[in-house]
């Protein structure tokens, strides 16, 4: 038994056999690389630029649609009993419950969880092996986490004031995922390119 199908495989599906177990350990895994990419931060006011992004698209992309989605979920869970799993604030303290899972950037936690499953099912149809294809999912991904996180925003810090979220959550980040689209898109189809060689 497995959480995902034969027939649409990911690149860990290549190198790990199929099970119930191996799912399990995976999203595990998946959610621990998210928690540690959050403290990879460079705190900014509301919303920190961390390596966060980066790691939930690649997570996806890796581990397909539902074991990604599964991931996010649960790191975003984590968040909410308690655990200091999600980005430090300025201070160094760690949001955590319902005020950081409901509060001004609790939509791009939400957002994360939409996005990986975006990029997973891409990824279920080829889309990480090839570099323009891995960029789109990339964006797409992308563009998933700020339709969540800005209105958000705005509800949340900006009353309302959607250019205002815009101006805090998006344009300030536009350079930093440009760049980590780039990062993404020479990544995962490099993974294919070898295992490909090794696996012939």
């Amino acid at each position: 038994m497995s959480l995902t199908l034969a027939v649409r495989p990911t690149i860990v599906d290549r190198i790990v056999p199929s099970s119930l177990t191996a799912d399990v350990v995976l999203v595990l895994a998946g959610t621990a690389l998210t928690a540690a990419a959050a403290q990879l931060s460079i705190p900014a006011n509301p919303v920190p630029f961390t390596f966060q992004t980066l790691a939930v698209l690649l997570i996806g992309s890796s581990l397909g649609s539902i074991r990604g989605a599964l991931s996010m979920a649960l790191y975003a869970v984590l968040g909410f009993v308690g655990l200091p799993v999600f980005a430090p604030n300025a201070d160094g303290s760690h949001a955590v419950g319902s005020a950081a899972l409901f509060g001004a950037t609790g939509g791009y936690l939400f957002g994360f969880i939409i996005a990986s499953a975006l990029v997973g099912f891409l990824a279920e149809r080829k889309f990480s092996s090839n570099v323009l294809k891995m960029f789109v999912s990339y964006v797409v991904g992308s563009l998933a986490i700020y339709a969540v996180g800005v209105p958000v925003l705005a509800i949340v810090a900006a009353q309302g004031d959607f250019s205002k979220a815009l101006a805090w959550g998006l344009y300030p980040f536009l350079l930093w995922d440009a760049a980590k689209a780039v990062i993404a898109a020479g990544l995962l189809p490099s993974a294919w390119a070898l295992i490909s060689k090794l696996q012939k």
